[in-house]
């Protein structure tokens, strides 16, 4: 039988796919147990125990500073902004994206501008964003919706767009307005795409946020890791990629189990 015909169940699915997380991690032991051999005071590939030590003090210790856990308040502070962005992008991509893929006009008038606000690198207008905003957690969430927003709304209008003209007519046939063929054709079909742009905005819109964190932040998962950097602080550092990996793969799987539940026609057909 072919490749491209295989049918893969689930329990083996999770069997391939949890393999080669396997293999990385052996490779990472053995290289990491040489190394630490060779030099104890190994900083570039800390041990587990060395890795556990450290977040054990992060999780469940109070820093004398500052009084807080630290990891549990960067941890919500990243997930904060995450979510304010995201919230915001994902309402304006709805509506915009709604009004440019169903009317002409307003695609003819806007759709220039917001493929020339895609185009632009959203890491470029930080500066910018600081001069304009300040240094505040507004100017954060600014960059998550000004580095995502554009790409989701060209997505959902095109998606609109794209629909069979004949729902378009046929619903006009039936005497709907415009209005209604926006909620009661357009938005219904919309739902399930823009969840789907929603997982795939996920990952530049942590990339914004750590990156305005490591430039301008006294908390978050960004500024710490940023912080510890200097000291080579691989046992903070480590941990702290895998949490955020582990965040991203949570958020993704609910946005996806939601889609399913409330969705459930638009994935019939895989």
């Amino acid at each position: 039988m072919r490749w491209i015909n295989r049918r893969i169940s689930r329990s083996t699915a999770l069997l391939m796919g949890a393999t080669p997380i396997v293999v990385l991690l052996i490779v990472y032991l053995i290289i990491a147990t040489d190394r630490n051999a060779i030099n104890p005071n190994e900083k570039i590939l800390p041990l587990p125990g060395a890795m556990f030590d450290v977040m054990r003090a992060l999780v469940f210790e109070r820093d004398p500073l500052s009084g807080r856990y630290l990891f549990w308040s960067d941890t919500a502070a990243s997930l904060g902004r995450l979510g304010i962005g995201v919230a915001i992008s994902t309402a304006s991509a709805l509506c915009v994206g709604l009004l440019l893929g169903l009317l002409p006009p307003v695609r003819a008038t806007f759709g220039m501008l917001v493929t020339g606000i895609a185009v632009i690198p959203p890491i470029a207008l930080l500066p910018v964003l600081f001069i304009v905003f300040g240094l505040g957690e507004t100017a954060k969430v600014a960059l998550i919706v000004i580095g995502i927003a554009p790409f989701m709304v060209r997505d959902i209008a095109g998606h609109i767009g794209a629909l069979p003209r004949e729902q378009i007519v046929k619903a006009q046939t039936l005497g709907a307005s415009t209005w209604q063929l926006m909620l009661r054709v357009a938005l219904p079909q919309s739902m399930p795409r823009l969840i789907q742009a929603t997982r795939l905005s996920l990952g530049p819109a942590w990339v914004f946020l750590i990156s305005a964190e490591a430039i301008a932040s006294d908390i978050g998962l960004g500024y710490r890791i940023f912080l510890v950097r200097r000291y080579l602080a691989m046992d903070v550092i480590i941990p702290y990629v895998i949490w955020i990996a582990i965040l991203a793969a949570v958020i993704d799987f609910v946005l996806v189990l939601t889609s399913k539940r409330l969705f459930g026609w638009a994935h019939r057909e895989t």
